[in-house]
């Protein structure tokens, strides 16, 4: 890690090692389809600190990914344009550096873990030449020492028998190895920024809790900024340190995971927090969210949610909501967020 902040220093001018980590601020994002501009993500904020652990919830279709592919510079431009916002690495904001530069930071200091990991890895060569391949373009590594630096990554990750299974291709891991595999990837060149995106995605409970545990196990050891985007609040209650949670593109809540859990602002995010299965409701009917989130290209009028919320009213329905701060480090889109807050006391 210290080698890294050593190299950033030296090759993006106007870092700032006193600035956050990453700093995300009201990040556009549209597609263009069949001639219409789509909102995909519209007021995207939020903050990483070093050695801490940032959760991006949702639903599906809320813009958690894109924003992530945003921060990476990864989106596929056409159809999709950053349209506002700034995405600050250091202080520098990696949307105006040019696509050399930006590469260069995506490699050595911002990584991903996509959430398909059999996509994401190429069948066609063995899972230690992929993760080597990572050392001998960017550290000029020789074949020799790539390998050895991908055993000791496989290793890292709990892949049992690392010496031998560094050979072994994508379709002889299991899914909860290949997501290992994925994770050994994203450490390689010692990223200061991680970005899980739905890592437990189609793993059982079992795997699911030894990918989080590895993951926070590994950030705190490394004292990276984690992200973990998912769509379950339950999954990152014992690894996050902060939460933002986003619908229909936007950031509707960002506070710490105590106040998150104990004290929501926002009435998506209590939603949210009820469909969560619970063992001291066993017997009793699952909570869920009415109604389906909106359509991007449709969103109505007002405050987004209000179709779907428990508490609209007219002025949910005719008036966008602000942005509130209930309590310090708490913030909330929604016209009631101070009542809302207050009621959770």
């Amino acid at each position: 890690m210290a080698e890294n902040i050593r190299i950033i220093g030296d090759t993006l001018p106007g870092v700032d090692l006193n600035a956050p980590l990453l700093e995300v601020d009201d990040l556009g994002v549209e597609f263009k389809v069949r001639g219409k501009r789509i909102p995909a993500v519209r007021h995207a904020s939020f903050t990483l600190e070093r050695g801490r652990t940032l959760a991006v919830v949702g639903e599906s279709g809320s813009g958690k990914s894109v924003t992530s592919q945003a921060i990476m510079g990864i989106l596929d431009t056409p159809p999709a344009r950053i349209t506002h916002g700034r995405v600050l690495f250091h202080g520098v904001d990696l949307l105006e550096l040019d696509e050399v530069t930006r590469r260069g930071v995506r490699a050595n200091h911002i990584s991903i873990v996509f959430q398909d990991a059999l996509s994401a890895l190429n069948p066609l060569w063995s899972v230690g030449f992929q993760i080597g391949e990572l050392f001998r373009v960017h550290r000029g590594a020789s074949r020799a020492e790539a390998k050895k630096r991908s055993i000791e990554l496989l290793d890292l990750v709990g892949i049992p028998d690392a010496k031998n299974r560094v050979g072994h291709y994508p379709h002889q891991f299991s899914g909860g190895m290949r997501q290992r595999v994925m994770i050994a990837m994203a450490l390689a060149l010692d990223p200061e920024v991680l970005i899980a995106d739905e890592p437990t995605t189609a793993l059982d409970v079992t795997v699911q809790a030894q990918i989080m545990r590895l993951l926070k196990g590994i950030q705190e050891e490394r004292n990276m900024g984690l992200i973990l985007i998912t769509h379950d609040l339950g999954v990152v209650a014992d690894v996050a340190d902060d939460v933002a949670v986003m619908y229909a593109g936007e950031v509707v809540e960002r506070a710490g995971i105590r106040d998150t859990f104990k004290r929501p602002a926002h009435p998506y995010t209590k939603a949210l927090l009820r469909a969560i299965p619970r063992v001291d409701q066993v017997g009793r009917e699952l909570e869920v969210i009415k109604g389906l989130p909106p359509n991007p290209a449709k969103l109505p009028g007002g405050c987004p949610f209000h179709p779907r919320c428990f508490a609209a009213d007219d002025k949910c329905r005719d008036e966008v909501p602000p942005w509130a701060e209930p309590a310090e480090n708490h913030g909330s889109r929604c016209h009631y967020a101070e009542e809302v807050y207050v009621d959770e006391r």
